[in-house]
């Protein structure tokens, strides 16, 4: 399980469906073409260690293309990487990198309790404004615990949904390159997560509760829900960083293990 060549082959081709390859270095510079921006990550088979200055040259790269400067990777893969950027006077943050390996079957009992619960939403459903909100708003308000958020903080966040970025995701969902599950009750969609499928591996993201509805196994069920479409539709790897130890144990019900450790480095922000 968690192959790290397979894994690191899949991240660096993920990106490629939405941005531009930029080389920068040591480094290859994800510039997006659409909304939102990508981020940098070592140039693929690299073999040698890279330096604060191999940084430094990367933030002169990110200015020139008028990107922030973010930079992630695995530091089983690249451990040079974190001395050099803190060195660099970036912020690094390490999460558990998981992954599962899906056999052609689901396991006994995966996904009874799902169906009735979340299901895969389809290009063009007029729940995709509802199903980004309630991602922003569970990012939004960090951890497990129950929050005030809930469906009146969705539909007003839902209405004021930027057309642009609605559209985006609509493509690249039509692409192929975005799968989103969803999880509802009574008052609509509560729950929500992405793959994103590339070849035989996928990324397990943007899984999200809103905020009122946590502690219910949804994010669970949601996460079964994607594995379902991505083991139905031919992928045999699935890979996802968590935010934390908490959030590792839960993905760790559903058959994930930890593999190693995702790494995030950008400028510290000021308090």
């Amino acid at each position: 399980m968690g192959n790290l060549s397979v894994i690191e082959a899949y991240l660096d081709a993920t990106p490629r469906t939405g941005a531009r390859a930029v080389p920068a270095g040591p480094f290859t510079l994800f510039v997006g073409q659409g909304p939102w921006s990508y981020y940098a990550r070592p140039r693929l088979g690299l073999g040698e260690p890279i330096t604060a200055l191999d940084v430094q040259v990367l933030e002169a790269r990110c200015r020139e293309e008028h990107v922030p400067l973010s930079i992630e990777w695995v530091q089983e893969t690249t451990p040079s990487l974190a001395a050099a950027a803190r060195a660099a006077g970036l912020t690094v943050a390490f999460r558990p990198l998981m992954a599962l390996d899906l056999g052609p079957e689901p396991a006994a009992g995966e996904g009874m309790e799902t169906a009735s619960v979340a299901r895969i939403l389809q290009p063009g459903e007029a729940s995709a404004a509802a199903a980004r909100a309630v991602a922003d708003l569970g990012f939004g308000d960090p951890g497990t615990a129950i929050g005030p958020a809930g469906a009146r903080e969705r539909e007003i966040l839902a209405t004021a949904m930027e057309p642009g970025l609605l559209l985006h995701m609509h493509q690249r969902a039509v692409a192929g390159h975005r799968v989103t599950a969803a999880a509802m009750d009574d008052t609509g969609i509560v729950a929500v997560g992405v793959h994103q499928p590339v070849g035989e591996t996928t990324e397990i993201v943007g899984v999200a509760t809103l905020p009122a509805a946590r502690r219910r196994g949804l994010a669970a069920a949601v996460t079964r829900a994607l594995l379902g479409h991505a083991r139905a539709t031919g992928v045999r790897t699935a890979i996802l960083s968590a935010d934390s130890d908490d959030v590792a144990r839960i993905y760790e019900r559903v058959g994930f293990r930890r593999v190693g450790t995702s790494c995030e480095a950008g400028p510290a922000v000021a308090s």
